[in-house]
């Protein structure tokens, strides 16, 4: 599993996962939240390398993060996780392994191939997410959630983060960087407000920043080199 992988990769999965053990005793946190950060970890580092395994650990991640989230009133958290993150590891598995890279000259650790959007494929993309964030704020705030507008823009930038990604564009980790940011503000008002103690969901968030400048970084390189394949 790790034959291709960077020092830096390595060292950055060690690292974090270091990181959330010592939490984790420290901060007396759940044993869920434990594996479900870890698990998160493994999926969006291989997602970066453009590893189909990504989809497996995304099942145990999506699954796990869905009931935490629920425990925490974060209901957009919830559902978003548990009816549509979940199902669509099993199509992204599918539709992978329909584009894996088959040249014997690709780089190594290139599973599939890598796409760019245009420009109108942006505004009608765009266009469609602001949209769909006031609609979703309004619906959560109908059902009792808590911080329906990060809730919400959360939730709709990692559906459509999560579509460009089953489609394999590159653009796909300029949503992550937006999703990450807007997440760690939303847990740390939530942690703050009910006196949680899941701070290793923090930890991954702020962790899965970093990776997704990492992976938008690795996969324009990948596509540049896919071009000349």
């Amino acid at each position: 599993m790790f034959k291709d992988w960077t020092l830096f990769e390595k060292l950055w999965l060690a690292v974090f996962t270091a990181v959330n053990l010592s939490l984790f005793f420290a901060w007396d946190d759940t044993l869920l939240g434990l594996i479900s950060s870890i698990a998160g970890m493994f999926c969006v580092v291989l997602v970066a390398k453009g590893k189909i395994s990504n989809y497996y650990f995304g099942m145990i991640q999506a699954s796990t993060y869905a009931y935490i989230s629920y425990t925490y009133g974060l209901y957009g958290e919830a559902m978003l996780n548990a009816l549509f993150y979940f199902p669509v590891q099993f199509i992204g598995i599918y539709m992978w392994k329909r584009n894996k890279i088959r040249s014997k000259d690709s780089v190594v650790g290139e599973d599939v191939v890598v796409k760019r959007m245009t420009a109108k494929a942006w505004g009608v993309t765009l266009t469609a997410m602001i949209a769909a964030t006031v609609l979703y704020a309004i619906l959560l705030k109908t059902i009792g959630g808590r911080s329906v507008e990060l809730d919400s823009a959360t939730n709709v930038l990692s559906i459509t983060a999560q579509i460009l990604m089953l489609y394999r564009f590159a653009e796909q980790w300029l949503m992550w960087i937006a999703v990450n940011v807007l997440s760690i503000i939303m847990w740390l008002t939530v942690l703050i407000s009910t006196g949680g103690n899941d701070y290793t969901i923090l930890v991954m968030w702020t962790a899965f920043l970093i990776n997704s400048i990492y992976g938008y970084i690795n996969w324009v390189k990948m596509a540049k080199k896919q071009e000349v394949l």
